[in-house]
């Protein structure tokens, strides 16, 4: 922020380092303080403020809910360096001249810092202001914005432990009973960062007489508090769908991914300012509220440091449907005969749309019949084979595969 009146031309903050996004807990904020005057201009002091805030203000019916927490309290008189000041500490600037006042602080050490913020009903926010003071006349300011990121570690055990749950949900129509739905997931860990894939493992398993639709998405949780009160706000950020679920029929998941968005780390630390994640795993019912699986995430700043849980899924799951492959190619009984076998067995059925799906824009459900085809017909070839002694000339007729 640049502040100019008609006896001052410029001032303004400049950071030592202009490209760096982020601070941390315990880095060093430092940068110069630049001025220039119109008119020759006696300054008493010049001031520097380090300050850093978290703030809540919501209206709740007709009370309004402030409520502050400070983290960050810096305050020094910086000087001109190489230039000369009276006995009262105040020095004369002259026009056609810079001055630059030079200044520098430590942010406080790791634990004691919130990461910056900006939402709905609050935010956190750290600024270097300026206050320049001068004889009879008012004092003049500015501030310049910077961005605190604290790490989070997601590698440690509490974040790479699993998290998965069940829930099932019995459906009535009319209040009268009509099965239930179920479901039954999990994730290999709980601290994800920007861009990671979450791995999913679930069940879904549906006996009511309508068509659902398993879906999974990533949400955030803002939660806010103040005079007593608090308020919440939540968010859908990504999400993903499976295949649709008929009566009397389940579904799996097996290592189904979802990759994290570009989103802020979690703020557990502050008092007034929560911002948690939640991956949710649910199952869209016509007719009724969905059933829904909760399983907490952590968006962290420091990745994932092991083997990519990606890569060992694939992997099991390439070993998996190599055997399952195998087992399919490995006939267990004997070629179908020729009475058995038909020359054209597809059988070919026109798209049946079923149902919209009302939890989205998606296109609407279409069944198809599966196509059976069976293999294409063994060689076939006449050869004699010589039978015992006992039967000389004798021969039989013997198929060939």
């Amino acid at each position: 922020m640049v502040a100019m009146t008609k006896r001052v031309k410029l001032f303004q903050i400049v950071f030592n380092d202009p490209s760096k996004t982020f601070y941390c807990s315990g880095d060093k904020v430092a940068g110069k303080i630049v001025v220039e005057v119109n008119d020759i201009t006696r300054v008493s002091a010049m001031r520097v403020l380090g300050i850093g805030c978290a703030k809540v203000n919501y209206a709740k019916g007709k009370q309004r809910c402030r409520q502050e927490i400070d983290y960050l309290k810096y305050e020094e008189v910086v000087h001109l360096d190489d230039h000369p000041a009276d006995t009262d500490g105040s020095v004369i600037l002259r026009p056609g001249n810079k001055y630059e006042y030079t200044f520098g602080f430590e942010l406080p050490q790791q634990g004691q810092l919130v990461s910056s913020y900006e939402g709905k009903f609050g935010s956190v926010q750290y600024y270097v202001k300026a206050l320049m003071e001068r004889a009879s006349q008012p004092v003049l300011e500015c501030k310049k914005t910077f961005d605190v990121e604290e790490p989070l570690d997601v590698n440690t055990p509490d974040l790479l432990s699993p998290a998965g749950g069940m829930k099932e949900k019995k459906v009535t129509c009319m209040f009268i009973p009509d099965g239930q739905v179920s479901l039954n997931a999990k994730i290999e860990r709980q601290g994800f960062c920007e861009g990671e894939e979450i791995l999913i493992d679930a069940k879904f398993e549906n006996t009511c007489s309508r068509i659902v639709v398993p879906k999974a998405a990533i949400v955030a949780k803002h939660t806010y508090q103040a005079n007593g009160h608090t308020k919440v706000f939540t968010q859908k950020l990504s999400s993903v769908r499976g295949n649709h679920i008929i009566s009397g029929m389940c579904d799996a998941w097996l290592g189904k991914t979802i990759r994290v968005p570009k989103i802020k780390p979690s703020i557990l630390g502050c008092r007034i300012i929560r911002v948690e994640y939640a991956l949710m795993i649910y199952m869209h019912i016509p007719g009724s509220e969905k059933l829904v699986l909760e399983l907490p995430l952590v968006i962290g700043t420091v990745p994932y440091s092991g083997l990519s849980s990606r890569s060992n899924s694939m992997s099991s799951q390439e070993s998996t449907a190599s055997n399952s492959w195998v087992s399919l190619r490995m006939p267990s009984s004997c070629p179908p005969s020729y009475c058995d076998v038909t020359r054209d067995t597809r059988l070919d059925q026109p798209l049946t749309p079923l149902l919209d799906d009302y939890d989205g824009g998606d296109s609407p459900i279409f069944m198809n019949s599966p196509q059976f085809t069976f293999p294409p017909l063994p060689p076939y070839s006449e050869v004699e084979e010589e039978c015992n002694g006992n039967s000389h000339g004798n021969a039989h007729m013997l198929p060939v595969y």
